[in-house]
């Protein structure tokens, strides 16, 4: 799976160069500073006010060629920066408008000058009016669309964090991801929320800025007026022409870049996450489909012929827009032609006389697929569902200790077309029906708002679930639903279906595997232990038997110890299970109960406990146990458990080591997720807290 990490804003390697780059934000503050605190002259306001247009166009520029919005993570720290850059500005040339701005319309310098003479033909009603225009622009449309954006994004954003975080998951757990590419998955959707979030503030600074536009253009205008006729004795019509024009000119200098920060705030907000930027973007998706050029193109020519119309131009853009659907026309016929060509159909062979080639060997591990999910595991057409298998072989060989066997696809017409089959030594284990080309909406139990799809369940884990568009993916997320698209389905369905039958995986060539792998660091050990003490057949049964309560074989050497020190003392699968499990009880509290110190337990009461001993001592079986006993503890052991699992705890049983695989078998079926284990599995560095006691 391809990750993309963000490259912007990586230091240059140049230590010089780091140091110098370094310095730009810091000396901008000083600049401030400076032009709020100190007099300016023209010539020094006109060198910032080029400055910040160019700096405005940059920061356009780079939002338009970014790739994805996260690559501009500093976006909302530098519009800040730059709407507080313009408001210095503003004030610097407040000051030098009202102290020499009687002098004529040249005093705040050329800039300024050029915006009120040049740009608005000296015109000072021409000038608000062009100032009203491009306020209203930047304030009603672009930064008001902006900030809502922002604030919805941010929303959702932050609602599909649980989503993602857990499609993560399932992608690991299936093999699609390494743990290296998840973690850079989870460091991106932090970023992207503190951006998203950040961006929400951060449209709130434009939109002041734009009120503050405003407010500084009539003030200047007020005060200009005031200083002029009062203090310099200037007639009302000459202040209003020179301290109107240089407060325009001055509006129009801040509005241009405060309004190109706006447009490239709202491009941000408004980007998806693709590999691709935004030119290339509008031209894959804009541009791609002739028949809408075709189309547009027979509107212009219609037009350009009407009598009194601007036919030149019209029928100019129809010819444009008429060969580029030519080209686009011509690019997908080559395209079609250069595809790959099937082979031709070989002949059929020549019967021959039935073997024992011909008797079909049954599949340790089969996974049958209907016909409309043939193009899932066909390479030919790109199939994800191949690499997702290999990803769960590997992933639970990792995890169970030993090679998982291969998993051989096939078709099967018995099966519905969406249908898909699991098997295990050719009886299957489950199965299920997909939608493709669609994805499955998980509810893990707290969704918000409601989903159109077709309702289901997810096979693996039985949750409430929906089949729905791709499209709807990010809604759903938002929501806190968890998708995945078929592949995923199947991968994690297989990758359950396994785990709860790893012992059946394990035989004995897999078992000698393991111990010709240890005799390669511990000779001696394998030699004594098979066939010296114990058989083969003993060692797999011990292995089988900790692989169905889910507890890995991967610490072989801890395993063979244990059995070449007990096997003295019996020869019994079960006892030299129950010594193993001791031998290996960190890694069972490990996977129990991970790093904590405490472990919070059920027990029995002592009397049902002798009671049960008595049973066993008695019988070797459950069959003098009364049946209202029976049922009565059961019910308290589920009730406890799925208390346990609802406030997010592991449910443990904890009893005493003659009960421990008796109880496990009977108790384990109705909670899957249920650890029975004895006293002697808890490492004594460890503390027990007995939370509910199982009585009469």
């Amino acid at each position: 799976m391809n990750t993309a990490t963000s490259t912007a804003g990586t230091p240059p390697a140049n230590p010089i160069l780091k140091m110098i780059t370094g310095l730009g934000t810091p000396l901008i503050v000083i600049m401030m500073l400076a032009m709020i605190i100190l007099p300016l002259p023209p010539v020094m306001l006109d060198v910032f006010f080029t400055f910040n247009i160019s700096f405005s166009l940059i920061v356009l520029l780079a939002v338009i060629y970014a790739d994805r919005p996260l690559e501009f993570t500093v976006f909302p720290t530098v519009l800040l920066i730059a709407t507080l850059l313009r408001l210095a500005l503003n004030i610097a040339s407040t000051r030098v408008v009202l102290l020499e701005g009687h002098t004529g319309t040249d005093a705040a310098g050329k800039v300024i000058q050029a915006f009120g003479d040049f740009v608005v033909g000296g015109n000072y009603t021409v000038g608000l009016v062009v100032f009203a225009i491009l306020v209203i622009i930047n304030f009603v449309v672009v930064t008001k669309g902006g900030g809502r954006i922002s604030e919805v994004s941010a929303r959702f954003t932050l609602d599909a964090m649980p989503g993602k975080q857990m499609a993560i998951d399932a992608d690991l757990n299936t093999g699609a991801l390494t743990q290296e590419q998840a973690r850079v998955r989870r460091e991106d959707i932090a970023r992207e929320a503190d951006f998203y979030g950040s961006m929400d503030g951060a449209s709130k600074f434009v939109r002041g800025d734009a009120v503050a536009g405003i407010l500084i253009l009539v003030i200047n205008i007020v005060g200009g007026m005031a200083v002029g006729t009062f203090q310099h004795d200037l007639s009302a019509s000459q202040a209003a022409h020179n301290y109107v024009l240089l407060t325009i000119g001055d509006g129009l200098v801040a509005q241009i870049p405060s309004l190109l920060l706006s447009t490239a705030a709202a491009i941000i907000v408004t980007r998806a996450s693709d590999a691709q930027d935004m030119g290339q973007q509008m031209g894959s998706q804009l541009f791609q489909s002739p028949k809408a050029l075709i189309i547009t193109a027979a509107i212009m020519a219609g037009l350009g012929i009407i009598p009194g119309m601007p036919n030149f131009a019209f029928l100019g853009l129809a010819a444009l827009l008429g060969s580029a659907a030519f080209l686009l026309i011509q690019k997908d016929k080559s395209e079609k032609q250069t595809a790959p060509v099937a082979d031709p159909i070989a002949p059929p062979a020549e019967a021959k006389e039935l073997g024992w080639d011909d008797v079909t060997a049954v599949d340790p591990i089969g996974l049958e697929v209907g016909y409309r999910l043939i193009p899932l595991v066909d390479k030919n057409q790109d199939g994800e569902l191949l690499n997702r298998v290999k990803g769960v072989r590997k992933k639970l060989s990792q995890d169970l200790g030993f090679l998982v066997q291969p998993v051989h696809i096939r078709d099967n017409l018995d099966l519905p077309p969406s249908a898909y089959r699991i098997t295990l030594h050719g009886v299957p284990l489950g199965e299920s029906e997909i939608h493709p080309g669609k994805d499955m909406a998980i509810n893990p139990g707290q969704v918000f708002g409601t989903l159109s799809g077709v309702a289901t369940k997810d096979p693996a884990f039985g949750l409430e679930a929906l089949w729905i568009e791709p499209s709807l993916r990010d809604e759903a997320q938002a929501m806190g639903y968890t998708v995945v698209d078929c592949s995923t389905v199947i991968a994690t369905h297989l990758s359950e279906l396994l785990k709860q039958h790893a012992h059946e995986l394990l035989g004995h060539d897999e078992v000698q595997q393991l111990l010709d792998l240890q005799a390669k660091s511990t000779p001696k050990l394998v030699e004594n232990l098979v066939p010296g003490t114990l058989s083969l057949s003993v060692v797999l049964k011990v292995m089988q038997n900790l692989l169905e309560e889910n507890i890995p074989i991967k610490d072989v050497r801890t395993i063979a110890e244990s059995l070449a020190e007990n096997a003295a003392k019996s020869q019994e699968a079960d006892v030299l299970t129950a010594q193993v499990r001791v031998a290996l009880s960190r890694t069972i509290y490990q996977q129990v109960n991970g790093m904590a110190s405490e472990l919070q337990v059920m027990t029995l009461d002592p009397e049902l406990e002798q009671i049960l001993l008595n049973v066993l001592q008695g019988s070797a079986t459950s069959g003098g146990l009364e049946p209202g006993l029976a049922d009565n503890m059961l019910q308290q052991i589920n009730s406890s458990a799925q208390t346990q699992a609802a406030q997010g705890q592991t449910p443990v049983l904890l009893v005493a080591t003659a009960l421990r695989t008796w109880l496990s078998n009977l108790v384990r079926p109705a909670n899957p997720g249920l650890h029975v284990l004895s006293y002697e599995e808890v490492p004594p560095s460890k503390q027990l807290k007995v939370i509910h006691s199982i009585g009469r």
